[in-house]
């Protein structure tokens, strides 16, 4: 039987087993000793790295996406507790069938300092400006009219802080020079005396390409696109004149595109967009074009293969013009069923419309294509789109609704079918587009007026804003 002196140097050998077991060898290093190694302490390293790049990248998600989420929602708080400053421009849009005033009010958001548009008053008269050719002081006083308007939206404390401006588009610039410098001449004296912020540059015949640039702001404005790369096309309609502008996606494919490009400031950045303004390819322009086809210099009396022959010294106005339409005879038309010639009639528009359209928008069919102005009025006219609403068409659908409208007589519209004529031609062989190509027609979008005033607002505003920033 084992000694007590045993059995006490028994339990410390065995003690000094275990502790020479649980060394590490000669040389070798612990585990959690280095850096990077796989211990408690290298798994937080990594897991607190992990936190860190998710934590980043949702930040910038945050703050690339609160614009267009978070942005309103503070924003309205913001107005409702009365902390907007109100900000207020004047524009009016001299155009060719009718002159129009549209009186914006915005504010700066409060997170980023944008402008915001909060409201907006539309008015408008005819005729247009251009129809006071030799009156030049009747003319100032429609103009004068549309001011009396918008003063009820602009307050009186504010009047002399508020930029007015009046832009002429295509009825002035068809006029003879001298003429339309007397309308512009009156316009500027009746300015002086408005109590409205003005300059030497506050009224004067505005540049196509100003036109169409404005255009397409106001439009992709509206719809919340200036901020994304998928901006839309859009397409303007006037009475003398038509606009298309769009932001192609690879200049370098189109190099006639290259003189027609302008780079257009957003709300942190800038887009790069073709457009161009087509003068004489406008609907009052055509119509006048097919309507004096043949016909001799001074002839007022016309008859035109695009009106049915029912029609008989239908009166159209042109510029200083006054004209007597009637339709002409054709073979294809009897007295139980008058039509218009179609192919004919289309054989003029083409004649008369594509030499204008220089150079064509060849890429324009890769965008979705909003189309405004006349493209609209026809439209709802015609039932393609709710008169109300807007909607989408497609240009296949105008060229149907053209054949229609031709072979029906109808005195209630008696140029209709020349307009869809126009339209179906300009949109297929001068825009080259195909027949199932989607056309989105709104006359407004959030109720605001679609419309190229709400652009040049916009610039005169920033631009002014950036001004004093830099005194």
């Amino acid at each position: 039987m084992p000694t007590a002196n045993q059995n006490l140097r028994n339990r410390k050998l065995q003690q000094q087993d275990s502790s020479e077991r649980t060394q590490p060898p000669a040389g070798s290093r612990r585990k959690g000793g280095s850096k990077g190694g796989g211990g408690p302490g290298g798994s937080n390293l990594r897991f607190s790295f992990i936190c860190l790049v998710v934590s980043a990248s949702l930040l910038i998600f945050l703050l690339g996406a609160y614009t267009d989420s978070f942005h309103p929602i503070i924003d309205g708080i913001a107005g409702r507790l009365g902390y907007h400053e109100k900000i207020y421009a004047v524009v009016i849009d001299a155009g060719s069938t009718g002159s129009r005033v549209l009186a914006f009010e915005f504010h700066h958001g409060t997170l980023d300092g944008r402008l915001v548009l909060d409201y907006e008053l539309f008015e408008q008269s005819k005729p247009g400006l251009s129809a006071f050719a030799g009156r030049p002081e009747e003319g100032a006083a429609s103009i004068g009219k549309l001011l009396d308007l918008a003063k009820r939206v602009v307050p009186e404390a504010k009047l002399s802080q508020t930029p007015l401006v009046l832009k002429a588009t295509a009825g002035l610039r068809l006029l003879p020079p001298a003429q339309a410098e007397a309308l512009l001449a009156a316009c500027r004296e009746l300015f002086k005396s408005s109590g409205f912020l003005v300059n030497a540059q506050s009224v004067e015949i505005m540049d196509g390409t100003d036109e169409g640039i404005f255009s397409w702001f106001t439009v992709n404005f509206l719809l919340g696109k200036l901020t994304g790369r998928n901006t839309v096309a859009a397409l303007d309609l006037g009475g003398g004149s038509t606009q298309v502008t769009f932001a192609p996606r690879d200049v370098s494919q189109t190099p006639l595109y290259k003189d027609y490009m302008h780079r257009v400031p957003t709300f942190s950045s800038y887009v790069e967009v073709f457009t161009n303004s087509y003068l004489g390819a406008g609907l009052h322009a055509i119509r006048h074009a097919v309507f004096t086809h043949r016909a001799g210099e001074n002839q007022t009396k016309l008859s035109s293969e695009c009106v049915n022959p029912i029609i008989h010294e239908k009166l159209f106005r042109y510029g200083t013009g006054q004209y007597y339409i009637s339709g002409k005879d054709n073979p294809k038309a009897t007295a139980e069923n008058p039509v218009v010639d179609y192919e004919l009639c289309a054989s003029i528009v083409k004649q008369k419309l594509l030499p204008t359209l220089k150079p064509k928008p060849v890429t324009l069919k890769q965008h979705e294509i909003s189309a405004f102005s006349y493209f609209f009025d026809r439209a709802i006219e015609t039932g393609l789109v709710d008169p109300l609403q807007g909607g989408e068409t497609t240009v296949g659908e105008f060229v149907s609704k053209s054949r229609e409208v031709c072979a029906e007589a109808n005195a209630d519209q008696p140029f209709m079918c020349v307009d869809l004529v126009f339209i179906s031609t300009l949109l297929e062989e001068g825009y080259g587009l195909k027949a199932k190509t989607p056309l989105k027609l709104y006359k407004k979008i959030d109720g605001h007026e679609i419309s190229w005033a709400l652009g040049c607002a916009y610039n005169i505003l920033t631009s002014r804003e950036n001004a004093m920033k830099h005194k």
